[in-house]
């Protein structure tokens, strides 16, 4: 089984995870996907893939340099393709950014079987916890960054809304969103 350099070293628990289907965070930037995500999978056993970081490594340049030299559609076929080869595989905790889910080919790559968990949150909210790294974000790198998140969430909930599970984020502490996904994940809890 191939081990994406970004996720955890494979572990027991890792071995017993494959045949469980991926879980994947989705949201607007600024949810939490990727540190609920890392909490997630600890708490799981099972192995964490932010899908930026892992863009990153295989690129060897950041994502706002993507977006740059490259543009968007070129990120967007990065994402695609880094979608599809999670396609065999089983088990992993997935971070993607927050345009994946309207990225035509990666919901399809993954799903069936994976599981969605729609971390939900406003976008003046989103804004805040992000703070000065709003900026670093190529979509939000506008005069009115909270404009943008809010067009962003109109263009994208009905797709985030697809999901298996919706988690209300904005006046929770990471640890009770990570709670309550990690209940939702071993079907402990209904949403």
């Amino acid at each position: 089984m191939p081990t994406f350099r970004t996720s955890q070293a494979v572990s027991a628990a890792d071995v017993a995870a494959e045949q469980q289907p991926h879980l994947v965070l989705v949201g607007l930037p600024g949810a939490g996907k990727t540190s609920v995500g890392r909490a997630v999978a600890e708490q799981l056993g099972r192995r964490f893939l932010d899908f930026d970081a892992e863009i990153e490594r295989r690129e060897g340049v950041s994502i706002a340099e993507i977006f740059a030299s490259s543009g968007e559609q070129h990120f967007r076929a990065l994402e695609r393709r880094l979608s599809e080869s999670l396609r065999d595989e089983r088990g992993y905790i997935v971070s993607p950014g927050g345009g994946w889910i309207a990225n035509p080919g990666c919901l399809e790559a993954l799903r069936p079987p994976s599981v969605l968990v729609y971390l939900q949150i406003e976008p003046t909210r989103a804004l805040k916890r992000m703070a000065g790294a709003a900026q670093s974000r190529p979509l939000l790198r506008r005069a009115d960054p909270l404009a943008e998140l809010t067009k962003l969430l109109a263009d994208r909930e009905p797709l985030y809304l697809l999901a298996d599970h919706t988690v209300r984020v904005d006046f929770l502490r990471e640890s009770e969103v990570v709670s309550r996904i990690v209940a939702l994940a071993r079907g402990e809890l209904q949403d």
